[in-house]
């Protein structure tokens, strides 16, 4: 029986070409820390750690300098960094309605100590209309933090008008682009944001435990480390530095996760923005159409070009979680069953608390897997 994989919207796999021997070559060959030492593996490995902020910097029309460009251990990370070194007693933040617990989690950590946060409203199919923001903003709110692409559903968030209204307003504007980094196009500078975080093992195609914060000066100015110590630089002071990146980026750098990071980096941008995102619509309306008819609903837009390649379902006359189950066990398809760490994007969606069965495509699903999936699916869901 063969395997397919549609779980990408966890993490992706397989990882992009050349990932697994870069991270072995480093541990292999090279082992040297960075900031630690001036002999030529460690001016090597730093060598490999700033062409990886230097990609990063390109992927996402970054106009800052590559030094407010932070490698962190993970997406989670980078949005706790935004939530909790920014706000205080007294703030106000937006957030969409369909934010993942890697935001909402924090965020109900600083409502205890007198954070307000107002949720965007979105319709049943976690669309969002940016107009909506405008009443919920206040003369202390602070932030807007939204997620750009639902993990659960896909569905886009309307970022560009977002940002137009944040920034006639001077509100910083910050990103959570978990489902969008590598599958579409974020333009830092044309949307005037304060801060973007991605994960490194999703649509960047490299490993777990390594992440991107990408954050304007001024914001950076204001934002308040979560971590202090040592850097490699400045140690004649027990002050943390001020300057970037060190002033976010104190302990060891994930450096096996960084060379895997700079490889798979180098994949997309060879591959370019544009294709990935033609392949991940290509696939989205060939499944769309697939399960159109079906008893079960797309807990969605069902629109490839109002999504990215995520798309939950609800199996109506069935079990979601058998659903999942006889998908592995029957035809060896891999998939998430839940409510995926978001339960007001399920509330908002209306599958709440049954969850769905959520597909996620990558760079290498295949139109026959996508096939293969669809009769899945339909033999499941007519058994039901």
């Amino acid at each position: 029986m063969q395997t397919v994989y549609l779980d990408n919207g966890a993490t992706s796999f397989p990882k992009a070409p050349g990932v697994g021997e870069a991270m072995a070559d480093y541990l292999l060959h090279n082992g040297a820390n960075v900031n630690r030492g001036t002999y030529g593996k460690a001016s090597a490995a730093a060598m490999t750690v700033l062409e990886t902020r230097l990609r990063l910097k390109e992927l996402f029309h970054f106009p800052g300098k590559e030094a407010e460009v932070i490698l962190t251990p993970g997406h989670t990370y980078g949005l706790n960094q935004i939530l909790l070194g920014f706000l205080g007693p007294g703030d106000h933040v937006i957030v969409s309605s369909m934010e993942h617990n890697a935001v909402m989690r924090p965020l109900m950590e600083l409502q205890a100590h007198g954070v307000e946060f107002s949720r965007i409203p979105a319709d049943r199919a976690g669309r969002t209309k940016a107009a909506e923001l405008l009443p919920l903003i206040r003369e202390n709110t602070k932030l807007v933090l939204v997620d750009h692409a639902s993990n659960v559903s896909g569905t886009i968030f309307p970022l560009e008008e977002t940002a137009e209204l944040c920034h006639a307003r001077g509100i910083p504007l910050a990103v959570d682009a978990a489902q969008t980094g590598g599958h579409r196009d974020v333009d830092f500078g044309a949307l005037h944001l304060a801060a973007l975080s991605v994960p490194g093992h999703k649509g960047l195609l490299g490993p777990q435990g390594i992440g991107a914060l990408l954050l304007e000066e001024e914001f950076a100015s204001r934002l308040r480390p979560l971590v202090t110590g040592g850097t490699g630089s400045a140690s004649d002071s027990e002050i943390q530095p001020d300057y970037m990146p060190d002033r976010f980026e104190s302990g060891t750098v994930n450096l096996p996760g960084a060379f895997g990071l700079h490889k798979s980096l180098g994949f997309i941008l060879e591959q370019g923005i544009d294709k990935l995102k033609a392949h991940d619509e290509a696939l989205t309306a060939r499944f769309l159409d697939g399960v159109r008819g079906l008893p079960l609903r797309v807990a969605g837009p069902a629109d490839p070009k109002q999504q990215v390649g995520v798309v939950s379902l609800d199996f109506t006359d069935g079990d979601n979680g058998e659903i999942a189950y006889r998908l592995e066990k029957d035809y060896g398809i891999l998939t998430r069953c839940g409510l995926h760490c978001a339960p007001n994007a399920h509330r908002t969606l209306g599958t709440f608390p049954q969850g769905t069965v959520r597909f996620s495509f990558g760079y290498a699903t295949t139109e026959d897997e996508i096939d293969y999936a669809v009769r899945a699916i339909r033999t499941l869901a007519l058994e039901a």
